[in-house]
């Protein structure tokens, strides 16, 4: 072996130990939670954390449901994020279709004042539009979680983004044979940014399934309750019930794993596309 291999060879084992570390670092959390989960009381309360139970307690993973109406819960999230999710992939496409495509006066003014909303914090804007939804009478609703959220200026910058470089020649083609701006959109420039739809997707649904601020200040009811405000009736003044919040946090964190590895394909090729432009 010549001493430039083992070099190379040294090299990429230090860079192999090095991820493996933080990949390690990465999950330790998420172990603990798993472990946390399945922990007794005296356990929790242990001086001494324990990283893993004596004796597993599953039965944490269906009290949760007994003491809360979690399935509830679980379903309003999986609405809310769901309806925004779709709302996103419909119209964000839609808007940087408009502005990557088509010429009408003041186009880059009105695109400025779009990504200028982005530098506008939540908090910013978080009382006003709580007043809006009380005079539409939409707080405690399906209205008030979803409508406020339907399109965002990122979405709408990331696909115009990605369907900027989109031949020109190919719309005109379809224009000639007939085909209408709509189904030009539908038929052409969606399956032509599928990567860009499956970040786009995945970022959405991720953000609003973990949302806590807005559905806490709208939603005053245990019907409402999404699966994050549900979490909260574990703590008390006094007393924290860790063991169920635990258990709750790794229900919440499920689906988003299995859509990521649905869409991990997509999803990486959009990052990597996305780094290119």
């Amino acid at each position: 072996m010549s001493k430039k291999t083992g070099i190379q060879i040294a090299g990429i084992s230090v860079s192999y130990a090095v991820l493996i570390l933080f990949a390690a670092l990465a999950l330790l959390p998420l172990l603990y939670m798993l472990s946390l989960s399945l922990q007794t009381d005296t356990e929790v309360l242990a001086s001494t954390p324990v990283l893993w139970p004596a004796v597993p307690q599953f039965q944490n993973y269906l009290e949760i449901w007994q003491i809360a109406p979690f399935a509830r819960f679980f379903l309003n999230s999986a609405i809310v994020a769901g309806a925004v999710t779709l709302s996103h992939l419909f119209f964000d496409p839609l808007a940087g279709y408009v502005f990557a495509k088509f010429r009408f006066p003041l186009k880059r003014a009105i695109f400025l004042i779009i990504l200028g909303t982005l530098m506008i914090p939540f908090f910013v804007r978080m009382i006003p539009l709580y007043l809006l939804m009380a005079n539409l009478d939409w707080l405690n609703s399906y209205q008030g979680l979803i409508v406020p959220f339907m399109m965002s200026a990122y979405g709408i910058f990331l696909m115009r983004q990605f369907i900027r470089p989109l031949p020109y020649e190919l719309i005109d083609a379809a224009r000639i044979d007939g085909c209408s701006e709509f189904g030009i959109y539908w038929r052409i420039i969606l399956p032509q940014v599928r990567p860009a739809l499956a970040t786009l997707g995945l970022f959405t649904f991720l953000f609003h399934w973990d949302e806590l601020l807005w559905p806490l200040i709208i939603v005053n009811s245990n019907e409402m309750r999404t699966m994050t405000i549900g979490l909260t009736l574990f703590n008390q003044e006094y007393y924290t019930q860790w063991q169920y919040t635990a258990a709750g946090a790794v229900f919440l964190f499920i689906p988003m794993l299995i859509i990521f590895l649905c869409t991990q394909r997509y999803f990486v090729r959009g990052l990597v596309l996305s780094g290119m432009k």
